[in-house]
């Protein structure tokens, strides 16, 4: 299994000459690696095993490549042909895509040493601070946050930029199986040990036993970026005070993603800690984002990163996570199945079929169960009637606050 742990640097003023040397190698780098392929035949065009192949040939005929460490090179040859590969996966699904462009200084802010030229002292820090070495570059403290398990080996490391001015150090770890949680068995799943999740406009989440989760309040930090924009705006492009206050910008705008990441982070690993199976609906944010009406929230609330995090969580605590149809959870009744058209501001489900009365998403939230217990090749337990799942009485659903998730890190049980 491979994961990645994220630390805040804080390198002295010679180390940060050295990374933004190192930074700027690398993007020549790319650029002649993007520049060898465009100019090469259309009928022979360079694989990354040919082009790492030349990396010595280059080094020799332009000495500042030879400044580079050789995995890192290989690591920065290997970063052109993965984005080859996504612009053409994305062409395959029907996507008009262009070329890879030109990396300019403000577009390329990280380097990646791969299996070697990097080293971690995690006893020459004090308190939560270690140490990390990059070769040609020397030592800069992180903050330690959260140790690296005993049982991960570190295969890449990572340093990077960001808008802001700030470094941080990312290590990509791999955990053999054996150390990783084994999931329940399929058949072990039930109503009770599994949770449907709607993902809600009125609520962040709505589950299929009764929990809302609020939407997370970020009025105050939008109004906080729209200050620090139109200050920007009334500077010089180009400027000293342009640049300062760009950063603040960037800082304001910082903000408000991790504050919606950190929501996400403590919000799943209760999910997946909470439950065997966690039912979620397969969005097409992309299309949500598109349409006219509340786009803003819809991004702010992040979906597809957080299904994301759901995922990436189900194997490190051992919890299965499936994603099913979404289309039709809403107006489909949970008890008798009938469909029934509903507008977007009709808050509660009232089947004329069966009578079956709850909240709205309620009753999606119980058609995603129904509907990952279908996907995971299991019957609906007839012994368990929706009833007994979801509140029928809305009065009865329990609302948790966004605050009592960023603050305890759970919900309440």
């Amino acid at each position: 299994m491979e994961y990645s742990h994220r630390y805040h640097a804080y390198p002295t003023q010679e180390v940060v000459e050295g990374l933004e040397h190192h930074l700027n190698i690398h993007r020549q780098l790319y650029n002649h690696v993007r520049w060898d392929y465009t100019n090469s035949p259309e009928d022979d065009k360079p694989s990354e095993y040919d082009q790492n192949n030349k990396l010595p040939e280059w080094k020799r005929k332009w000495p500042v490549f030879a400044e580079t460490h050789s995995k890192a090179a290989q690591a920065t040859v290997a970063r052109f042909h993965h984005n080859l590969t996504v612009l053409s996966e994305l062409k395959e699904k029907g996507y008009t895509v262009g070329r890879l462009k030109r990396q300019a200084p403000s577009d390329y802010r990280s380097v990646t040493y791969n299996q070697s030229g990097f080293d971690l002292d995690e006893k020459r820090g004090h308190d939560k601070d270690a140490y990390v070495w990059f070769s040609k570059i020397g030592w800069m403290r992180i903050r330690y946050s959260r140790p690296i398990p005993d049982h991960a080996s570190i295969k890449e490391a990572t340093f990077k930029k960001e808008p802001t001015g700030e470094w941080f150090v990312t290590f990509s770890l791999e955990t053999e199986d054996k150390h990783v949680p084994e999931k329940p068995a399929v058949e072990s799943l039930t109503a009770s040990n599994s949770v449907g999740i709607d993902l809600g406009i009125l609520n962040y989440i709505h589950t299929s036993d009764g929990k809302t989760v609020d939407w997370i309040d970020l009025e105050d930090e939008y109004d906080r970026l729209c200050r620090e924009q139109r200050k920007l705006s009334g500077k010089e492009e180009g400027s000293s005070n342009w640049e300062t206050q760009r950063r603040k910008v960037a800082k304001a705008r910082r903000h408000i993603q991790w504050k919606v990441l950190d929501y996400q982070h403590k919000l799943t690993t209760w999910l997946v800690k909470t439950y065997d199976a966690v039912f979620v609906e397969d969005l097409n944010v992309k299309e949500m984002l598109e349409q006219s009406h509340n786009a803003r929230n819809k991004q702010d609330a992040a979906w597809r990163q957080f299904i994301t995090l759901l995922e990436y969580k189900a194997d490190l605590y051992g919890c299965h996570v499936v994603q099913v149809e979404a289309g039709g959870t809403t107006k489909e009744c949970a008890s008798c199945g009938v469909v029934t058209v509903k507008p977007i501001w009709v808050r509660e489900h009232s089947c004329p079929s069966c009578g079956f009365e709850t909240d709205r998403d309620a009753n999606a939230a119980m058609n995603v169960l129904q509907r990952g217990f279908a996907e995971l090749g299991l019957g609906w337990p007839e012994s368990t009637p929706v009833e007994t799942v979801t509140a029928t009485d809305t009065a009865r659903f329990e609302s948790v606050s966004a605050s009592h998730v960023i603050e305890t890190g759970s919900l309440p049980s």
